[in-house]
């Protein structure tokens, strides 16, 4: 089975996101904030992370670019990261792929 961390502060969101991966016959692990994707992280592994942009505290460009940092520093095998934006502006795509990550989807997504 595939192991998915939804990282997606807003509940609604979440809940939308865990419904269509669950359809799909998908395994998620939700969490609220980049510092619990980051302990997740650290502990377990994933085929994928769909990370949320904007978030308080540690967005997810943040998140992302300490995640690769944390990658490097222990060998581990790189794990894609999904950026999930409600902000599909000129620029984005690049914001993205500067902080680590692999791939964006603009939100709301099917």
């Amino acid at each position: 089975m595939h192991r998915v961390l939804l990282v997606e502060d807003n509940p609604v969101n979440q809940e939308v996101a865990r419904a269509m991966l669950e359809d799909l016959g998908v395994e998620v692990l939700s969490v609220w904030n980049g510092e619990e994707a980051l302990e997740k992280l650290a502990v377990d592994r994933f085929e994928v992370v769909l990370m949320d942009c904007q978030m308080p505290k540690l967005d997810g460009y943040a998140t992302s670019t300490r995640f690769r940092e944390w990658e490097k520093d222990n060998q581990r095998a790189r794990t894609p990261i999904v950026a999930l934006t409600a902000n599909a502006l000129s620029g984005d795509d690049e914001k993205c792929f500067a902080a680590g990550m692999d791939r964006y989807l603009s939100k709301p997504f099917t």
